[in-house]
C-alpha cells in the first residue's frame, strides 16, 4: 500500500508543488508568484518552501534583477517523482483502492 508523503501533504507544501509541477521541468516561479498563488504571508512561504528545500523536492535560485532581490523556486527531478506518486496515492484512495 502507497503511503502519502508527509513533507508534501501539508496544504501549503502541496499548492506549492502542484503549482510548480504545473510547469515544464526546467521551470520555476519566483516568489512573488507563488504568493499570491497560494495566498500566504511571506514567511509562511518562506518557512514551507525552505522545509520542500531541504527534503530535496524544490530549488531556490536567488538572483539580483536590477537592485531588486529575486528568489525563483524550481520543482528538482526528486520533487516531481515525489508529488506523482503523492497524487497517485490519493487517487488510489479515491477510487477506493486503500482503506
Amino acid at each position: 500500500m502507497a503511503e502519502l508523503d508527509d513533507i508534501i501533504h501539508q496544504p501549503l507544501r502541496l499548492k506549492i508543488m502542484a503549482a510548480l509541477n504545473a510547469l515544464p521541468a526546467t521551470a520555476g516561479l519566483e516568489f512573488a508568484r507563488l504568493k499570491k498563488l497560494t495566498g500566504a504571508t511571506d514567511g509562511n512561504l518562506g518557512a514551507h518552501i525552505e522545509t520542500l528545500a531541504k527534503a530535496g523536492y524544490v530549488s531556490v535560485d536567488k538572483a539580483f534583477v536590477g537592485k531588486k532581490p529575486q528568489t525563483t523556486v524550481t520543482a528538482t527531478a526528486a520533487g516531481r517523482g515525489a508529488f506523482a506518486r503523492h497524487v497517485a496515492t490519493l487517487q488510489e484512495i479515491i477510487a477506493g483502492k486503500q482503506v
